[in-house]
Formats: C-alpha cells, sequence, structure tokens
C-alpha cells in the first residue's frame, strides 16, 4: 500500500483553543508538513482545491509549486483538481510548468468541486459543471499528450493546430478521478482507463465501496484489463498512540469540536460519536494493531492500494502531530505495506 498526505488547507480557528493562525503562517504550515512528510517517507502530498470559506487553497499549483521547491522525491498531488471551473488551457499551462519545476513528480486528481462560490465566483451550476468537468478533462489530457490541438466545444473557444508550453517533463500524465457519490465521475475514468481516488470521509465505507464496485464493472465494459485497476481512498481523520484509550482520550475532544461545528454550520453529522465513527467510518484511531486491522477492514471493501491521511494538526500541537506520524510511519505503514500489495508509483522523470 501507498500512502498520501493530503490538505485541504482549512483556515479554521483550532478546534480547542479557538485561536486561528494568520494566513502567512497557515500556508507555511502546510509546506512544512510537506517537507515532513518526505521527510517521515510518505509516497505522495495533496493539496486539494477550494473556492470559499474556510480553506484557503484556491491555488493548488503555486503551493505546489513552493513545496515541489522544498522537497525532493515525493510525488505532488492535487486533490482535487477542479477542472468544472478551470480554462483547460490555463490549467495545463500551471500544471505544465510545475511537472518541470518538480522533475515529474507531479499527479492530477481532477473532479467537479463543489459548493456555492462555484456558481457564484464562476457562473458554474448544478445543471452543467459535469458537462463542464468532462469537457474541461478530454482538452485538457489532449493539450498534455499532443504537440498541436485542434478542438471545439461549448464552454470554452475552439483550437486550431493550437500549441501550449512549456511542454510537461512527463509525456503521459497520470490523471485521477476523484469521487464521493457520482456515478459521472466514475465512468468517464473508466472509459479513458484511468485511476479511481474515493472520498471515503464523510459517510459509511459502504457507498464508497459501491461506487467503487460500479467502477470495476464499467472498467471491464470499456475493454479494460481488470488487473490494470488501480483505486485510492480517503481516511476521516487519523491519530495513533501507543495504547488505545490514549488515543481515544486525546482525540475525543477534537472530534468533539468538529460535530459542534457543524451542528453550528446546521448540518447534522453522520457520525455522533467518536465510537460510531471508528466503528462505521473510514477514521482511524487507535493503537497500531487496532489501526492495521480497520485499514484492512475496509480494503476488503475498496481494494484500494493508495490510501490518504490528513496531513494537518487539526487540533494537536507541531510535536503531538510529528509523533503519530512518525507512529504510523515506523510502526503501521511497514505492516500495511507488506500485506497489501501496490504498485509502484512512476519514477520522476529526469529532464534532458
Amino acid at each position: 500500500m501507498k500512502f498520501l498526505a493530503i490538505t485541504l488547507i482549512v483556515h479554521a480557528p483550532d478546534p480547542l483553543t479557538g485561536v486561528r493562525s494568520s494566513t502567512t503562517a497557515r500556508l507555511r504550515e502546510v509546506v512544512d508538513n510537506a517537507v515532513l512528510a518526505e521527510e517521515l517517507g510518505f509516497d505522495g502530498f495533496g493539496v486539494g482545491e477550494r473556492h470559499e470559506r474556510p480553506f484557503i487553497s484556491s491555488s493548488p499549483p503555486v503551493v505546489l509549486s513552493h513545496i515541489a521547491a522544498r522537497t525532493s522525491t515525493i510525488r505532488l498531488f492535487t486533490a482535487v483538481t477542479t477542472l468544472s471551473l478551470l480554462d483547460p488551457v490555463r490549467a495545463y499551462e500551471d500544471y505544465a510548468t510545475l511537472d518541470q519545476l518538480s522533475g515529474g513528480r507531479l499527479e492530477l486528481i481532477v473532479g467537479k468541486g463543489n459548493g456555492a462560490a462555484q456558481a457564484e465566483l464562476f457562473h458554474v451550476t448544478t445543471e452543467d459543471q459535469w458537462d463542464r468537468n468532462r469537457e474541461s478533462y478530454e482538452l485538457f489530457r489532449r493539450l498534455w499528450r499532443e504537440d498541436r490541438v485542434t478542438w471545439s466545444g461549448r464552454f470554452r473557444p475552439s483550437l486550431h493546430e493550437a500549441e501550449t508550453w512549456p511542454r510537461p517533463l512527463q509525456p503521459e500524465l497520470r490523471i485521477w478521478h476523484g469521487s464521493a457519490t457520482s456515478e459521472a465521475s466514475v465512468d468517464l475514468a473508466a472509459r479513458y482507463g484511468d485511476p479511481l481516488f474515493s472520498a471515503n470521509v464523510t459517510n459509511p465505507v459502504e457507498p464508497y465501496a459501491q461506487l467503487v464496485r460500479y467502477y470495476r464493472q464499467r472498467w471491464v465494459d470499456y475493454g479494460h484489463d481488470p488487473a490494470d485497476v488501480l483505486v485510492g481512498a480517503g481516511t476521516a481523520g487519523y491519530y495513533g498512540a501507543r495504547r488505545s484509550q490514549d488515543a481515544i482520550e486525546r482525540y475525543r475532544p477534537i472530534f468533539d469540536a468538529r460535530i459542534t461545528m457543524l451542528r453550528g454550520l446546521g448540518q447534522e453529522p453522520v457520525f455522533p460519536t467518536l465510537e460510531d465513527a471508528i466503528e462505521r467510518s473510514s477514521i482511524l484511531v487507535g493503537s497500531p494493531q487496532q489501526i492495521i486491522e480497520k485499514v484492512h477492514w475496509y480494503h476488503d471493501q475498496l481494494g484500494h492500494e493508495v490510501m490518504h491521511l490528513h496531513a494537518d494538526a487539526d487540533g494537536l500541537t507541531p510535536a503531538e502531530h510529528r509523533a503519530t506520524m512518525e507512529l504510523f510511519q515506523s510502526d503501521i505503514a511497514p505492516v500495511l505495506r507488506a500485506e497489501i500489495p501496490s504498485r509502484p508509483f512512476p519514477a520522476a522523470t529526469q529532464p534532458a
């Protein structure tokens, strides 16, 4: 199994102290966490894209470029790139540049995005977001692979023998399709033979597993070899300690603060207690052995080879965050890497 650390760059008060850091400090924390992830042996680091409060992750290529300059080996992911909102030509230019600067370490997770700000800022609605996502993806894919592109569509001006620069370092970029509930995104991934990244965060595991099963079926329907399916999955939170009692005791106030915040926003949580979340969701809280068993439990349902952890401290002190991430890499990751086989990630491309 491979492991990513991912952040959506939430910029909110600390769930326990109520103190909110400055924007500068929060962004620097993200970069420092990426450096830590590489130091500890994570396979990838991902930055989300959101365009409304409480997130400050509206520009993943800028953040990832800074991370690329501070790291040397870790794969760099977007989580997700909202192609439904972006001009695919401009998105190509940004990410081809990042691919060059990072030494070919880039991977994209693409998706339609969500949130009210999409309609307000980009005039993208629920009625057209899927069509925009599909069209932008198909053009982006061609721009990456072809030196000259002739194309026409619904949502941007047509292209005739268009050249885009710079050309990327990786001749074929691996693009994952991020999905939580939509069969449309799953079908698009299967059609093009692309990997799927299941959110696996908000709800019980079963709905996500059902969507992955649909993906595997569509993969075969489109004529691909079932052995080539590649699935990644998220987790709803992580905190490990040597003793399960200590892990639960430390994480409970963080979890309860999150529940209070959701209810304050008028949202009833799917998992009202930490015990319920541990039992039915993908959250990983407990001793190393409990977490290993939990990952096996939902791997049996999703069959994923790649898994993400939240990259942020999220109510922990920096020392606590580092300690629990170190515990994951020392006591949990080696067992899961050995017991759940996974294919290697692409090697960084060396420039000519």
